[in-house]
């Protein structure tokens, strides 16, 4: 049997980011309780929920069409901290530090899809 999700350095950077972002949220105004605060929860689980739920998926372009929705929810948190930075929620060197964590996790989704692409075309079949 093969490596698990947790093992990728993508989703250990992935999970980190998702945990900073709780934390971050947990910061925002009460009056972003039901509008921002699950929104970016939301696509910060989604970045790791795509990765493993990809991992042993049937094909390896299987697998990367879970990374791009990871990397699409990646995107999303980018935005989000548009919005954060625009509103003066937190300074910007607070968002800017998130920033960079979201910018390597977007740039390692794009690694392993770009490793998962190289691959034999026989090499996409049903894995174990």
């Amino acid at each position: 049997m093969g490596r698990s999700f947790e093992d990728l350095e993508v989703y250990r950077q992935a999970r980190l980011l998702r945990h900073r972002v709780y934390k971050l949220t947990a910061l925002l105004p009460a009056d972003e309780k039901f509008g921002l605060v699950p929104q970016m929860r939301r696509a910060a689980v989604s970045v790791t929920n795509c990765i493993a739920e990809g991992h042993r998926s049937r094909s390896y372009r299987h697998n990367a069409s879970y990374l791009y929705r990871s990397r699409g929810s990646v995107c999303e948190l980018l935005d989000d901290f548009n919005v954060c930075e625009d509103e003066k929620y937190f300074t910007k060197v607070q968002i800017d530090d998130i920033r960079a964590q979201a910018v390597l996790v977007q740039k390692l989704i794009n690694g392993y899809i770009k490793y998962l692409k190289s691959r034999p075309a026989k090499g996409d079949v049903d894995r174990d």
